[in-house]
Formats: structure tokens, C-alpha cells, sequence
């Protein structure tokens, strides 16, 4: 599978409470067991109005899907070309 992430313009993301954001997780897993495809919600993470997630699946047009169906807005989705991090560097 390959990797996404995605950005969705969500004004007052950072003001979603516990009861919210579970709410939103209900609904996208119950999206992406309805694909009826491989796919694999990483995490996200709200900051100010703006959420950014990262999924793992086959292709940005089931990225697209998944957020039509959850009524998601999604305004950007890119294939991660590479991971790294702090460990990288092999110090």
C-alpha cells in the first residue's frame, strides 16, 4: 500500500472536543470498512482550522472515495515519496 497524506480545510479543527473527534474516527472507520478495499487509517492530527491526515491505500483516487463518503472535505492529497526522521541522521 502506498502512503497519503491529506489536507482538509475544517474551520475550528482545533476546537474539537473528545466527543467530536471520536464521532469523526466512528465515521471514518466505518468508511474505509465500506471500501471494500485495503486501507489503513494512520493517524491525523487538527491544527488550527486545517486536519491532516495520514492513510495508507492503493491509490489518491481511493483517498478521494473514502472522503466522499465520510463527507470529509479533502482539499489536497499527496503520495509520500519517503519516511524519515531523527534516526536517519544514524547517529
Amino acid at each position: 500500500m502506498k502512503t497519503f497524506v491529506i489536507e482538509r480545510d475544517f474551520p475550528g479543527a482545533k476546537e474539537l472536543d473528545a466527543t467530536a473527534l471520536a464521532e469523526i474516527a466512528r465515521v471514518s472507520n466505518a468508511t474505509a470498512e465500506s471500501l471494500g478495499v485495503p486501507y489503513n487509517w494512520v493517524t491525523s492530527y487538527a491544527a488550527g482550522d486545517k486536519v491532516y491526515c495520514v492513510h495508507q491505500t492503493a491509490d489518491e483516487a481511493t483517498v478521494r472515495e473514502h472522503s466522499r463518503r465520510a463527507g470529509f472535505p479533502c482539499t489536497t492529497v499527496t503520495e509520500v515519496a519517503s519516511e524519515f526522521g531523527p534516526q536517519t541522521a544514524g547517529d
